[in-house]
């Protein structure tokens, strides 16, 4: 596929690495030379220098051969006029804006998004992305993350195995028999800094991160079964009121009842604006690295703390801070802690902090721009390691080769790890003698240099 990518930050260039790296034709544009320069050190693209709002600049870029255009510059509007330009005059087939400000994200007002008004087809909002991923990762305590699959009926989750997992050094091919009324399957294991596609006869080590697919429907026993029974946190404390804290307690307000949530935020303006948006959230005007401000908030008692500004640094000191008040009060092993953080270089104070959990709002984005790339009956993609595999859910139609095979006999590569089928609202594990059919949704991992041989054997024809 031929794709311009609009904006060469951070998000702009992983997905052009990315992509470009799965054998797709990339142009990027950036008004900065600099960032430029840096996509013409390091990947194999053409990138230009410009703005993109430009059309001499898109022409430049080849837009009217182009498949797709994605604007991810920082500023929404520019994302917005890109894709008009890209519509109006080169007749861009598919067009992914990133949208941040919540005005423009309000559903009143989404009629403007259409071909007679704002041709944009898909609209990324980094915030409410990063909010809904948090709360998966609450609703899937003892998870390091959690993603839903086929109308929610599968489940993926990110499991660190600990000491109080009585799996360890058991073959895979032995779980079953330990749960046999168990629906999962252990398809990606990161082993140090390895990834193991596990075989039969391999086992689960301490310090293991696995990847399993489940069924939606037994999380608690799944989590239970590889050691984790912590309960879902009912006083949380969120750090940081803008976008991302907003629209979690919003969520959280509407999905969990049960769920007590207080936010502190520094700006005076921003406290009023919540307090007046959010029903049953407590909100405290302060900041929240003053300790009397924390004390004010109830740290002792909160649960689970989310640090969410705009400051990667804050954030990490709001993490130390429940660290240290922890320390000199109890439960410190009942607490957990996550940090918004953009800059990648501070995922190596993770251990050494004793985060629980660092969210990187980047990947958060690349998955949700991902999934709309890949073609046809492709609904979603979820990123591992920087990108280096995807799990994706697809549908198998009439011309796929995979009908009417056994999964031994589809010659599938090891680089590709059937997860979970669903099958007229059935969950299925398949075995060696399962047989694909038509209208099957299946959730497989998939190495990123084999997405090609995903589209192929899926036989999608279709942008």
């Amino acid at each position: 596929m031929n794709i311009i990518i609009c904006g060469a930050g951070r998000v702009g260039f992983t997905i052009a690495k990315q992509l470009s790296e799965q054998g797709h034709s990339i142009t990027i544009i950036d008004q900065s030379s600099e960032d430029i320069q840096k996509i013409d050190d390091s990947l194999d693209v053409k990138a230009i220098v410009g703005k993109a709002t430009y059309p001499s600049i898109l022409e430049k870029a080849n837009a009217s051969e182009a498949d797709m255009i994605i604007a991810v510059t920082r500023n929404d509007e520019i994302n917005m006029v890109i894709c008009q330009i890209a519509f109006s005059i080169f007749n861009i087939p598919k067009k992914i804006a990133r949208i941040r400000s919540q005005d423009y994200l309000n559903p009143k007002f989404t009629t403007v998004y259409n071909k007679e008004n704002l041709p944009i087809d898909v609209i990324i909002s980094p915030e409410l992305e990063i909010a809904k991923s948090i709360q998966r990762k609450l609703e899937a305590p003892g998870a390091l993350d959690s993603v839903l699959f086929a109308d929610n009926r599968i489940r993926l989750l990110e499991i660190l195995i600990n000491e109080n997992c009585n799996l360890i050094n058991i073959k895979l091919n032995e779980l079953t028999k330990k749960h046999p009324n168990l629906d999962a399957n252990i398809i990606g294991i990161i082993r140090g800094d390895k990834f193991l596609i596990p075989k039969k006869d391999d086992t689960i080590e301490k310090e293991d991160k696995i990847y399993v697919v489940i069924n939606s429907s037994q999380m608690s026993q799944t989590l239970e079964a590889f050691g984790h029974n912590e309960k879902v946190s009912k006083k949380i404390l969120i750090v940081g009121g803008g976008n991302i804290g907003f629209n979690l307690a919003k969520n959280l307000e509407e999905s969990l009842d049960e769920v007590r949530v207080k936010i502190v935020e520094k700006n005076k303006e921003r406290s009023e604006f919540l307090a007046n948006e959010l029903n049953n959230t407590i909100v405290i005007n302060g900041d929240a690295l003053d300790d009397e401000v924390l004390v004010e908030a109830n740290l002792e008692e909160s649960e689970t703390v989310l640090a969410l500004t705009n400051d990667d640094e804050d954030n990490l000191m709001v993490s130390v801070l429940v660290e240290k008040f922890a320390k000199d009060g109890k439960n410190i092993e009942d607490k957990r802690t996550m940090a918004l953080v953009n800059k990648p270089n501070y995922s190596l104070l993770q251990n050494s902090l004793k985060i629980d959990d660092l969210i990187d709002p980047r990947m958060n984005t690349v998955s949700s721009i991902l999934k709309h790339i890949h073609k046809g009956t492709i609904e979603t993609a979820y990123t591992i390691l920087n990108g280096e595999y995807e799990v994706i859910e697809a549908e198998i139609i009439e011309t796929s080769e995979l009908i009417n095979k056994e999964l031994k006999n589809s010659n599938l590569p090891e680089e590709i790890r059937i997860g979970a089928v669903l099958r007229d609202d059935k969950v299925v594990i398949p075995r060696s003698n399962f047989v694909f059919q038509k209208d099957d949704r299946v959730v497989f991992l998939a190495k990123k240099d084999f997405i090609s041989v995903v589209e192929n054997i899926f036989r999608i024809s279709s942008i």
